[in-house]
């Protein structure tokens, strides 16, 4: 089993590992050479997020700066826009779906480390070589999902279609379809439902109308 193959299936892998290594470098130059371009170069950074993302869909808008961590490990769905400093640390894999809004400084991390400190520092390999080694666990965003600014998403979690979750949430646990969440650690707050339309709140609705 390859490392890469040892992180998709849960268990302890290297990541000093030289073919993880160059998987990173790769996304981390691309994410480099993203960063550094003007927002008007569109074709130049479309061009460029569909060499870092694994999976890209139509419509999509990353203002940048944006750090992916192996890059081909994340799928996007169509229409998503992601605000200043996205972060995706994807070791496990990250799905998100479609028409998703991320506020600025979002971050994604799927990487575990052991909680003994000496483990953290070293473990015996398969080989029995003292090695460096972590686990990581998938995370999964539904469609139509609302990210507020300073929101973090641990590996393992599923937020489901519909959510909205609240600015500097750090979220943990599963987060259950057309629900608010927020908090640290993240919690439901209440079910999403046709009350929240901004109907209801026609000094900000103005002359405006759902569709």
């Amino acid at each position: 089993m390859t490392e890469e193959e040892k992180i998709f299936a849960g268990q302890l892998f290297c990541p000093g590992n030289p073919t993880l290594k160059a998987i990173k470098l790769r996304s981390h130059n691309l994410c480099a050479k993203y960063n550094r371009l003007f927002e008007d170069e569109v074709e130049e950074r479309a061009a460029l997020l569909e060499q870092i993302v694994g999976s890209l869909g139509k419509g999509c808008f990353m203002q940048g700066p944006i750090f992916f961590h192996y890059g081909t490990h994340t799928a996007i769905g169509d229409a998503f826009f992601g605000n200043y400093n996205l972060t995706i640390q994807d070791d496990a894999k990250v799905t998100i779906g479609d028409n998703c809004n991320f506020g600025p400084n979002v971050t994604i991390v799927t990487p575990i480390h052991p909680m003994l400190p000496q483990e953290r520092l070293l473990m015996r390999n398969e080989e029995g070589k003292p090695t460096r080694l972590c686990y990581a666990k998938p995370v999964k965003v539904g469609s139509d999902v609302w990210l507020g600014a300073n929101v973090v998403i641990c590996g393992g979690v599923t937020i489901g279609d519909g959510c909205v979750i609240g600015a500097g949430s750090v979220v943990t646990k599963d987060i259950p379809p057309m629900t608010f969440a927020a908090g640290n650690p993240c919690r439901v707050i209440r079910q999403i439902t046709e009350k929240d339309s901004m109907i209801y709140k026609p000094e900000v609705l103005g002359a405006n109308a759902p569709l």
